[in-house]
């Protein structure tokens, strides 16, 4: 067992203490015969004398107490000594509540062993208990003296952990406002008017697309989306699962809100504002060209938007100019106004919803309804349209339609860089698949055109859309899916719609006429194309 050195005041008190013990001591010489006297304070001394024979020897410490400099300085360097040599808090507490009931025990030590002369044995265990207790005494001072780096660097710990929260309060604020950044969004609706949406700059299309739908008290949605131009003044779709500061780029936030699938059978439509929209979308079409019709559909086409608008001819209130503020065709001339008034007087008794149904009726029978046209060459470099539909996949040449791509025949469709290619079933008397391609003007454009597909195909020929790919190291090809609903689970869910029909202030169709920038569109030939309109 290894000791150490106390405190002076320790070495002192031991002295002091002897002739007490002498004094209790002296009687007990009259022990019975037969036992030898025993001397308590011979023992004591030697076992004193036992202790300094062995202190030396055991420790390099000095016999003599440290002087309170010296003391200081094994503070100082205990700072250097690693947090698992020094003594935890914990157990300087304990030797100090230890060392504070020691002279207790000590009386009552010496008390034993004056009532308990006549046996030895005990001597030795009670001098045992005397060395533990000096042991402990030494190790308060030793320890109080390690334990207090430790203490100063919890207390600095303690100073620096704080600062923490501080930092997180500070920092959070600004996290917040960056987060809650707000954009102005511009949207053209149908009828030309403007509506104008605050949305957080990280925000996905779905979520403007939500707003947009929820002014116009739109339920069944998912035939409708919104438009953009890029840098190269192209329309491009706006995907509702990303970002929109990252598709728009540099572009301004004005969006149009337009139809992106057209419903081969408008009349399954449930409510009177999605056909109502739809009307709004045709005619914009017609009146730009982008819908190709003859007089007589014009003429028709035209009575059925005046009865839907201003209901029933009136001849005090409509007069022979009424007609010339509305727009029908391209090239509106006199005499096509007439052949619409005229028709517009057989419609009398007709609703506006009643005329919007037959305007649909006449409307889908038109050979490019709901046709997305995209410029592109063939193998031989000769200029075609490529037209994207809910059947499939149109080819145009000088106005006429020449080839058609169904989707049952088709296999898979792809694009590399600026070509186009599709994979087409072989026939009957065929045994082995062809690939047709196309040359597009640039990347994006291909892109643009695959992703067209992509979507009409999923959209009208699909039950569900299909569950997106995995995470694969190193995928090769483009990861976009079209995520929306399809027809048929929007057909479903236009079965559950259970509310009042929405009512809603209809619009004079001279607004059709407008463009994206709210100006007026130039005249435009019959065949147009859609994108070049955007």
């Amino acid at each position: 067992m290894t000791t150490e050195v106390g405190t002076e005041t320790e070495v002192k008190k031991e002295p002091e203490k002897v002739p007490e013990v002498q004094q209790h001591t002296e009687e007990p010489e009259k022990a019975p015969d037969g036992v030898a006297p025993h001397n308590p304070i011979k023992q004591e001394e030697g076992s004193h004398s036992a202790e300094a024979d062995t202190e030396p020897n055991e420790s390099p410490e000095p016999s003599s107490p440290p002087p309170a400099g010296e003391q200081k300085k094994e503070k100082g360097i205990s700072r250097f000594l690693p947090p698992w040599l020094k003594r935890p808090k914990s157990q300087s507490l304990d030797t100090e509540s230890e060392s504070a009931a020691a002279p207790h025990v000590r009386d009552e030590e010496r008390e034993e062993k004056e009532t308990k002369a006549e046996q030895p044995e005990e001597v030795s265990g009670e001098k045992r208990k005397a060395e533990e207790e000096k042991d402990r005494e030494e190790q308060k001072s030793v320890g109080s003296a390690d334990t207090q780096p430790a203490r100063e660097e919890t207390e600095g710990e303690s100073d620096e952990k704080p600062s923490s929260p501080q930092e997180t309060s500070v920092v959070s604020p600004i996290k917040v406002t960056k987060k809650m950044k707000m954009v102005v969004c511009h949207v053209t609706l149908l009828d030309g008017n403007q509506f104008t949406c605050e949305v957080e700059k990280r925000a996905k299309g779905q979520y403007l697309l939500f707003e947009v739908c929820e002014h116009l008290n739109l339920m069944e949605k998912d035939y409708f989306g919104l438009s953009f131009k890029d840098n190269a003044e192209q329309g491009c779709w706006l995907d509702p699962t990303k970002e929109i500061k990252r598709q728009i780029r540099n572009s301004q936030w004005q969006f149009a809100f337009s139809v992106k699938f057209y419903p081969p059978d408008p009349s399954q439509l449930t409510e009177d504002i999605t056909r109502y929209l739809l009307c709004l979308q045709l005619r914009q079409d017609i009146a730009s060209g982008r819908l190709p019709c003859s007089y007589v559909t014009h003429a028709l086409l035209g009575s059925y938007a005046l009865q839907a608008e201003l209901g029933d001819y009136d001849p005090e209130e409509h007069r022979l100019d009424y007609i010339s503020d509305f727009q029908f065709a391209p090239n509106q001339t006199k005499e096509l106004e007439e052949k619409v008034v005229e028709l517009h007087k057989s419609h009398r008794g007709m609703t506006p919803s009643q005329a919007d149904a037959q305007f649909l009726e006449n409307a889908k029978k038109l050979s490019m309804y709901g046709v997305d046209l995209h410029h592109a060459k063939d193998s031989e470099g000769v200029d075609i349209m490529l037209g994207v539909c809910a059947n499939g996949l149109l080819i145009y040449k000088d106005r006429l339609r020449i080839n058609r791509f169904a989707w049952p025949k088709i296999l898979k469709i792809s694009y590399k860089r600026s070509n186009f290619y599709i994979k087409i079933r072989p026939g009957e008397a065929e045994q082995f698949e062809s690939t047709v391609g196309f040359k597009l003007p640039n990347h994006r454009a291909a892109k643009r055109v695959w992703k067209v597909c992509v979507e009409h195909h999923t959209f009208f020929r699909l039950m569900s859309p299909e569950a997106p790919t995995k995470n694969k190291f190193l995928t090769l090809g483009s990861k976009f899916r079209y995520s929306g609903r399809t027809q048929a689970q929007t057909r479903q869910a236009s079965t559950l719609i259970d509310r009042p029909a929405p009512r809603f202030q209809r619009t004079s169709s001279k607004r059709i006429s407008r463009s994206f920038d709210g100006g007026n569109l130039p005249s435009m030939s019959a065949f147009t194309l859609r994108s070049d309109v955007w």
